[in-house]
């Protein structure tokens, strides 16, 4: 069995800034999950990091940090009115959807949000829309009436094909303006899974990860999504002559390299 290896793979630009920005905070608290890999997860436990689901878990006068993901104005204010001190991590292209949408609300469009619905990047840009005084903020597919001016963004870790899709029906009902894209890592790697013309992939990552499940999703040919070994070991590669393998934006190297030397056992016998 042949392996091929996609190209770009593995953590982008902001993950690899939100590690780099809180992985020395020993001590500090995490509001949820700062990526969503649990590897990861594990590796800054290890180094003393607490993970919280809200700002009410951690002490007056601690440090907390922003996830990758983002967090609304509200959070931003609760942290700051109770003297937290902030690490913010967020993503530069997921505060760029969220100047967006404000700028959006600002300029008295219904903001519609093409994403999934309570994920946490998602209620981030939800909170950003809600904070501007009489705003309309929609989760796609829930919209405003028709032919109301409309500002369009999106969760930046979507499937970008169905992104541009959505963007274009909108625009027979709406007034549109829009910024919604994915970001760019996201496209890269599922253009490079799209482009892979073998007989199986293995993609691997979280299955809480968006980006990590978009990348199976979008691939031509019969695709597994891997959380561990065990998970890799489990699936039946019998008849696959060409295998290709790639990873989502907050999967560690570290995990490719064991799924490799698995798949390279694997093959030896």
């Amino acid at each position: 069995m042949e392996i091929e290896v996609l190209a770009p793979h593995g953590f982008c630009a902001g993950v690899k800034g939100a590690l780099e920005r809180s992985s020395l905070q020993r001590g500090a608290y995490c509001l949820h999950d700062i990526v969503h890999n649990d590897m990861v997860i594990a590796e800054l436990r290890g180094r003393g990091m607490k993970f919280v689901e809200s700002l009410a878990d951690v002490p007056d006068g601690a440090t907390v940090v922003f996830p990758a993901h983002g967090v609304g104005p509200a959070v931003r204010e609760e942290a700051r009115r109770r003297g937290l001190r902030v690490i913010d991590a967020t993503c530069p292209f997921v505060a760029k959807v969220h100047r967006a949408a404000r700028q959006y609300a600002l300029a008295g469009l219904a903001v519609v949000v093409v994403g999934h619905r309570g994920h946490a990047e998602v209620d981030g840009i939800v909170g950003e829309v809600e904070a501007v005084e009489g705003a309309e903020v929609y989760v796609y597919p829930d919209l405003p009436p028709p032919r109301t001016r409309i500002g369009v963004v999106s969760q930046t870790t979507m499937n970008a094909d169905e992104v541009a899709e959505i963007v274009k029906r909108l625009g027979a009902d709406y007034e549109v303006e829009t910024a919604a894209k994915v970001c760019n890592a996201t496209k890269e790697r599922q253009d490079a899974v799209k482009a892979f013309d073998g007989d199986a992939l293995v993609v691997l990552g979280d299955a809480n990860s968006s980006n990590t499940r978009r990348l199976a999703e979008v691939a031509r040919c019969r695709a597994y999504r891997v959380g561990s070994l065990d998970e890799l070991a489990a699936i039946d590669l019998s008849g696959v002559g060409r295998l290709g393998v790639t990873a989502g934006a907050s999967t560690p190297e570290t995990f490719l390299e064991q799924a490799l030397a698995r798949l390279g056992a694997t093959q030896g016998g």
